[in-house]
């Protein structure tokens, strides 16, 4: 007999306050390294069910990726990969494929960022997979999309920052673009690519008749979302707007300064109530009313006068004094911080975002907390990840798919699982 539909509801709302937002959220994840497992690691934290794929014997490179070890492990695999109930699974093969779309059956989302068309030789296209579960949503992350004269080749962060338009307006005139310490790159897609799964499930649930979709999602064009009005201005006026250093040209002042103790702070002041506060704090108030910094516009053609007059005022104070006198005069202010820096910040400890998790092997480490933060169905990291491949086989598919212990043995026998 189903329990009536208020009871559903409470039981959902529980879940949800217990576990997160996505609680009955049961997502497939099929990709390796940063960007398909990133994303779902972001739903994962939100409480959504995920279920990790690795091909037995070849797992996700994540496991050992990077130089920096603790007790012979790479510390990637424990944060991305939190919160994942991970299995073995040969794609590959047609018994494996079978399999994959049992689990199909019972998901709500798939994630991959494989080469386009690498699903579609192993028979797991979208088709396939909506010709058993009509709702489901396809979550396809790649270099460039799944369509275009581009589709077809690899693509990695670094070269998706480089053509999406980000590396070129970084760094300072005249020098090498540099790029990021990090993937940026995979990681904007990873973000573009959750909002696209719950945008897809909401709509799925609330207008589209149940009925799933593919979210395509291209590191190039996460990159390229990030470039503000570059288009309308290389449109309309022909700018090609290019890298400027520490500052945004005709913005200011809005720029790093060093502090007496050699320290570098941000110190933005570029709208006009926040600039007359800056002058009042570093005892220039007449500067507020100075034709060559009294607007928006005029500060911008003075950038280089205005800012060396609030570098002269910086290098006379240590970056404490400077960060203290400047917030309580409500001009944005900040220290550039180190990760060493971000473990003193008592504002980090306050937030829960820095957290403790409990590795199987090498026992507890702080890793990030949660974004964003709810108040009613807060995201947990409810466990660190788990280094044995296929740790979760027996739950899945025991308790999810119903195969006995000896079908088991016989997939693994035949290297299927």
């Amino acid at each position: 007999m189903t329990p009536p539909a208020d009871d559903l509801k409470a039981t959902a709302v529980a879940e949800g306050q217990r576990i997160g937002p996505l609680a009955g959220i049961r997502v497939i994840e099929l990709g390796t390294l940063l960007a398909g497992p990133f994303a779902g690691r972001l739903l994962g934290d939100l409480g959504a069910e995920i279920i990790k794929v690795e091909a037995p014997g070849k797992p996700d490179p994540i496991r050992n990726w990077g130089k920096a070890r603790y007790e012979g492990r790479s510390l990637w695999w424990p944060v991305q990969s939190r919160n994942k109930k991970c299995v073995t699974l040969n794609l590959r093969e047609e018994k494996g494929q079978e399999l994959m779309l049992r689990l199909v059956e019972r998901a709500d989302v798939v994630t991959e960022n494989f080469r386009p068309g690498t699903l579609e030789r192993w028979n797991l296209g979208y088709e396939q997979m909506a010709a058993v579960n009509p709702g489901i949503v396809l979550a396809r992350v790649s270099g460039y999309g799944q369509t275009g004269p581009y589709a077809t080749r690899a693509g990695f962060a670094s070269v998706s920052e480089a053509m999406g338009g980000i590396r070129h307006i970084n760094g300072f005139p005249d020098q090498p673009p540099p790029r990021m310490h990090l993937s940026l790159g995979d990681s904007l897609a990873a973000m573009f690519a959750a909002q696209g799964i719950l945008a897809a499930l909401y709509w799925r649930d609330g207008l589209g008749g149940g009925l799933g979709q593919v979210v395509d999602v291209s590191l190039m064009e996460a990159s390229f979302a990030l470039l503000e009005s570059t288009v309308p201005e290389y449109d309309r006026l022909g700018i090609v707007r290019g890298p400027q250093g520490t500052n945004l040209k005709g913005i200011a002042p809005s720029n790093i300064f060093k502090s007496r103790d050699d320290m570098w702070v941000v110190i933005a002041a570029n709208a006009d109530n926040v600039f007359r506060r800056l002058c009042d704090a570093i005892g220039r108030s007449e500067l507020a009313d100075d034709p060559r910094f009294a607007t928006h516009l005029a500060r911008g053609d003075n950038q280089d006068e205005i800012e060396g007059i609030v570098a002269e005022w910086a290098a006379r104070h240590d970056a404490a004094e400077i960060d203290r006198v400047l917030n309580e005069a409500g001009v944005i202010c900040g220290p550039i911080y180190t990760i060493a820096d971000i473990f003193e910040d008592p504002q980090y400890r306050a937030r829960d975002m820095l957290i403790e998790h409990v590795d199987p092997e090498f026992g507890p480490y702080i890793g990030p907390g949660i974004v964003p933060k709810l108040t009613r169905t807060p995201g947990a990291v409810r466990w660190s990840a788990t280094w044995e491949e296929g740790s979760h086989n027996a739950e899945v598919y025991g308790g999810l798919l119903g195969l006995s212990d000896d079908d088991l043995e016989a997939l693994r026998e035949e290297g299927v699982i």
